[in-house]
């Protein structure tokens, strides 16, 4: 991933050099703004990378020139305009129209640029201004950083030859401190970045004891943070029926990890809040008996998202310093139909005691995180939010745009929503009505592990989910759509997305408890 960094001026040797430009309408003049153009003018450049900008640009009026140039400055749209001698080329980068606080304007520039600058070996340079419109300058400068670096994302293990990259640095210049929103969106990146590469890793070399271990040696030596890790024994002495049953069919033994981030000086206060993250960490899934499809199955590697997401977000909670104490708790298993397999049918008792009749083998994430959910209750903390692709039903209600957020705490879930827009990953609530619990109702057990058919299948899995957290304030996002893309666009790499891990950090530093 690139390195970020904040400069006074251009330096000189960069290849690109992006010149943020907003969109607006005529409203929008007395805001302080030009209605369409330059955001930092264009005679503030200087040094000879400055002049290099000053001759691509126009003398005539700013927005008869570019809509000459067909380039509307819309959010993520971006313009190159080439010198004939040689870089640096001028990067446009469109913001937008100015209409609230929306920081998602700024990864999408940073992003575009950095897409833009393509092969191009050395760095690019981002023009901002004093007051950049958004958000603060702290919040925009760790917007860019997240924009570029994720931009800038590569997974090359198993390529012979690596592709191309891009550039390896981006200076942002402008006057203020932006050096600490910088940082603070780096270490989002890394955070974001490590999850997809465990993520991404095929399935056969990401099993449940290498995920384990991955996560282990990320987390050993981080300040505040310890990590427990359960193999197959601990597990059935500690009673997690779901995680033993799901993993019955699979050569591969499950494993739990536990880790927990303590912020320094706070071990022995007791008013710290604690949030519990629970992941959902099966590294493959075939569907079990209840076998799926083989176009179903091509991208399963991406079913332990939730549980790399979660752990990826303690270590940058180690990084960042942030001021609430973090609990990740990820239950892995493969789910595969071995002849050992749970059939449908079955009745399984979890965590908690509660009995869950069994009868679609390929819903077994919520089988998982019922044993996740009931120890994280047993901590009795503030908040427990768990992250998991869960359902198919997800994609169909909201497309891949947006995660499903479900729970049974009002004030939680608007945090999180708001913590969504901040971060650029978008939340969506669906309810948890009473008169919908029927949906899970078992002819022989406390519960059945699907609900009715093709009626609100992601609802009758959080109404499951809801059962194992003992009445905590608890928030469930079912990532199923958005943890995959399958293309490369803005600062979204093809493949797994990491989705969730800006949000969750945006949440946890925004925590009223966090001391600021």
């Amino acid at each position: 991933m690139l390195e970020v960094e904040a400069a006074a001026s251009v330096p000189d040797g960069v290849v690109a050099v992006g010149v943020p430009v907003l969109a607006g309408t005529a409203a929008e003049e007395g805001e302080g703004h030009s209605p369409f153009g330059w955001i930092v003018p264009p005679d503030a450049v200087h040094g000879a990378s400055g002049e290099a900008v000053r001759g691509l640009l126009p003398d005539s009026p700013v927005e008869q020139w570019l809509q000459e140039q067909g380039f509307s400055a819309g959010k993520g749209t971006s313009l190159v305009l080439r010198a004939a001698s040689g870089p640096p080329s001028v990067v446009l980068l469109g913001l937008g129209t100015l209409v609230g606080a929306d920081l998602d304007r700024w990864r999408l520039a940073a992003a575009a640029l950095v897409r833009a600058a393509g092969e191009a070996r050395g760095a690019a340079a981002l023009l901002v201004p004093d007051e950049p419109p958004g958000g603060d300058l702290a919040s925009v400068a760790a917007a860019i950083a997240e924009g570029a670096s994720l931009a800038s994302y590569r997974f090359d293990a198993y390529r012979s030859a690596p592709k191309p990259g891009c550039v390896g640095r981006l200076v942002v210049v402008g006057r203020g401190d932006w050096a600490s929103g910088l940082r603070h969106g780096a270490a989002t990146a890394r955070a974001t970045a490590f999850a997809r590469d465990l993520v991404n890793t095929p399935a056969s070399d990401m099993t449940p004891r290498d995920l384990a271990e991955r996560v282990r040696e990320r987390l050993s030596g981080l300040d505040g943070t310890s990590v427990e890790v359960w193999d197959q024994d601990r597990i059935a002495a500690e009673r997690l029926g779901g995680l033993l049953a799901v993993a019955r069919g699979s050569g591969e033994p499950p494993r739990l990890v536990r880790a927990t981030y303590t912020p320094c000086g706070s071990r022995d206060r007791g008013d710290v809040p604690h949030v519990v993250l629970v992941g959902k960490g099966i590294t493959f899934d075939s569907g079990g008996l209840s076998l799926k499809p083989a176009d179903g199955m091509m991208t399963m590697k991406t079913d332990m998202s939730g549980a790399a997401i979660v752990l990826s977000v303690v270590s940058a909670c180690a990084e960042l310093g942030v001021g609430v104490k973090v609990t990740a708790i990820a239950p892995m298993t493969e789910n595969m139909p071995g002849g050992r397999a749970q059939k449908p049918g079955d009745v399984l008792t979890a965590r908690n005691g509660a009995t869950i009749e069994v009868l679609n083998t390929d819903a077994e994430g919520r089988l998982v995180l019922a044993d996740g959910l009931a120890l994280a209750a047993e901590l009795s903390p503030d908040a427990i939010i768990d992250v998991a692709t869960l359902t198919g039903a997800q994609v169909i209600a909201l497309g891949k745009g947006f995660a499903a957020l479900l729970g049974n705490d009002d004030a939680l879930m608007d945090s999180l929503q708001a913590a969504g827009v901040r971060a650029g990953e978008r939340l969506w609530p669906l309810p948890l009505p009473d008169d919908y619990r029927d949906h899970i109702d078992s002819e022989i057990a406390d519960m059945k592990n699907i609900g009715k058919p093709r009626e609100a299948g992601t609802i009758a899995a959080a109404m499951l989910l809801a059962r194992f957290v003992d009445g905590v304030p608890w928030a469930h996002l079912d990532i199923a759509g958005p943890a995959r893309s399958e293309e490369s666009s803005g600062y979204v790499s093809k493949g797994a997305t990491a989705f969730g891990v800006r949000a969750l950090l945006d949440y946890l530093t925004h925590h009223p408890g966090a001391g600021g």
